[in-house]
């Protein structure tokens, strides 16, 4: 994070309203963000996990090499987030399809990455596939209170539980504030969206009673519910079930707001599936991030994170995130989400 002069930040426009330097208001930005890193596992057969695939032996003869190279790529999109107004880059990052706790440890610590000094918040969900969802955070800027997986109690009509992934819930101090974050996977599509529906209506409704909890006990809480939520901003599970509205002047005491509604109808997505683009990716924002006038963080504004790079260039999935794999083979890309982060900003006192 850094300081930054309305002129930094704004531009001209504003600068116009600040006739002497001395009268230009500075700001402090932190950064938080969301990725999925499309099957960031170990090459190890782990028992009872469907991980087979992801081995030397499996179809997609994943082995070390091509390891080190998924770490190398994901690290250097992660080193690069929103960078253009903090040096520091991300100071949160919730990320999803980590196979373990070991693979965050090996990312952490790729030179890409090392001098962040991320630390990891992790706990083990029933996925079947194995694959969990966890926050990364920078100490320097980030202290944790508290953590816990909550799971989603999901289950078919045999009565059976369908396993996930858990949501985590972390609560902490951003620089001295207290914020509230929600990291979720919520369940795919796979199967049709107006089956699977009811599923992700269901991680949404866990997450709206941590809301309503939380805002019960601080109407002004600072709270981010991030994750690949497998819906779009106009879904039902978000649209209705969280209640996050389009606009902030909709939003009440207690409600949510969601910057990529606009995003979305403007056409930008975070990953595609025959040409149509999605943005299941989101970062959504509580009433009590949207007020310039309380004390400490308030939402700046949100991006999707795109570059040339990150773009598969020819081939059936030309124009789409440049992928690791294509079924079984494998094409040396990034990952087939585009991440998502969103800038806060905090009045620094006059000089």
């Amino acid at each position: 994070m850094k300081s930054l002069t309305a002129w930094g930040l704004f531009g001209a426009a504003l600068l116009m309203l600040t006739p002497s330097l001395s009268a230009q208001q500075e700001y402090q930005v932190a950064c938080l963000g969301f990725y999925n890193f499309e099957n960031l596992f170990d090459t190890l057969d782990t028992p009872d996990v469907r991980d087979t695939e992801f081995t030397p032996e499996g179809d997609k003869l994943y082995g070390t090499e091509i390891y080190q190279e998924k770490l190398s790529h994901l690290s250097k999109v992660v080193r690069e987030m929103g960078t253009e107004l903090t040096p520091d880059g991300v100071a949160l990052l919730g990320v999803s399809e980590i196979e373990n706790r070991s693979v965050l440890q090996d990312f952490v610590k790729h030179p890409n990455i090392a001098d962040r000094d991320y630390k990891i918040i992790h706990y083990d969900s029933p996925d079947k596939r194995g694959i969990d969802v966890a926050l990364l955070y920078q100490p320097r800027y980030f202290r944790p209170l508290s953590s816990q997986a909550i799971p989603l109690m999901i289950y078919r009509e045999n009565g059976k539980r369908q396993y996930t992934r858990d949501i985590l819930y972390v609560s902490g101090e951003l620089d001295g504030d207290t914020i509230h974050v929600m990291v979720n996977h919520w369940p795919s599509r796979g199967g049709g969206e107006a089956l699977t529906a009811p599923l992700r209506n269901a991680g949404a409704q866990v997450c709206r009673n941590i809301v309503d909890s939380l805002t019960q006990i601080n109407k002004n809480a600072k709270i981010f519910i991030m994750g690949d939520l497998n819906d779009d901003p106009i879904s039902p599970s978000v649209k209705d079930v969280l209640d996050a509205k389009k606009e902030k002047k909709e939003v009440k005491k207690g409600g949510l707001y969601n910057p990529m509604y606009e995003m979305y109808k403007e056409g930008y997505g975070t990953l595609a599936w025959r040409d149509t683009w999605s943005l299941f990716d989101q970062i959504i924002v509580s009433k009590g991030t949207l007020s310039t006038r309380n004390k400490g963080y308030y939402f700046h504004q949100a991006k999707v994170y795109k570059k040339r790079y990150m773009v598969q260039k020819k081939g059936r999935f030309k124009g789409y995130p440049y992928r690791t794999f294509a079924g079984d083979t494998y094409l040396g890309g990034y990952s087939d989400h585009f991440p998502v982060y969103v800038f806060l900003l905090k009045k620094l006192p006059r000089s």
